[in-house]
């Protein structure tokens, strides 16, 4: 895999006087899942972080398809194509999967030929679409997405990402506090992500869900890079070890 998504290259991150990340490198390719294995405060929360806007990494280098990036918002690293995916999913429980999907960049039309209002009719073709090719089937795409199981939450988050076209998706937990047959779905989702030719960073304290959906694993520890692994090649007590350092 010659071509590169996205590649950190040394990047570093203090909070004060505490060193949240210690020059950690690693690269996504297209097509590929890479999990970031660590414990509470490896770091690997802080690296996506730096990735997406939220806030600026202080050494180092960040590169998107070759272009150094430093984003001053999540809003500017959507619009270069970064969607990130938190454990909370960021939904509006109230709204449909269509006002989901275009929460804050709704389109407009024209009534009457000049008064400007929200495009419902696209928001929901968009979403019927969108959800289709995730094979997502609920009895009404109009209704809120609180009526939803933690899977159906999870896929349209996932939904959204597709449709704004994103080149590379973060993942931060996505199957904590599912149950086994929408863990299952998840990853199902990861895999057609995949199979779009999206890059992945999988972030996931559940080694079983790591190994079967990444190409390759990096670990973190204390900020560091404590190594990098392809699952075929090793074990899930080799990773913990990598982890707490013994």
């Amino acid at each position: 895999m010659s071509e590169t998504i996205l590649s950190v290259r040394n990047v570093s991150k203090h909070f004060g006087g505490v060193q949240a990340l210690n020059k950690v490198s690693f690269d996504i390719h297209p097509g590929e899942v890479v999990a970031l294995a660590g414990d509470n405060g490896a770091g690997k929360s802080t690296v996506i972080k730096a990735i997406s806007g939220v806030f600026r990494y202080d050494e180092g280098d960040i590169e998107l398809d070759g272009r150094r990036i430093a984003f001053s918002s999540p809003q500017e690293a959507r619009e270069n194509g970064i969607e990130t995916i938190y454990q909370d999913l960021a939904l509006a429980d109230n709204l449909s999967i269509g006002a989901n999907i275009f929460l804050g960049r709704e389109p407009m039309t024209r009534l009457f030929g000049f008064l400007p209002v929200i495009d419902r009719k696209m928001m929901a073709e968009a979403a019927r679409v969108t959800m289709e090719k995730l094979d997502f089937h609920v009895s009404r795409l109009d209704a809120p997405v609180s009526a939803f199981s933690g899977g159906q939450r999870q896929a349209v988050a996932i939904g959204r990402a597709m449709y704004w076209n994103a080149r590379l998706v973060i993942m931060d937990e996505p199957t904590a506090a599912l149950g086994v047959p929408e863990q299952r779905k998840v990853i199902s989702l990861i895999q057609s992500l995949k199979a779009q030719g999206k890059g992945i960073i999988f972030i996931s304290h559940n080694l079983r869900d790591i190994f079967e959906v990444a190409d390759r694993i990096v670990v973190f520890r204390r900020g560091e890079n404590a190594g990098e692994r392809i699952p075929g090649e090793t074990t899930g007590d080799e990773i913990v070890r990598l982890m707490v350092g013994k």
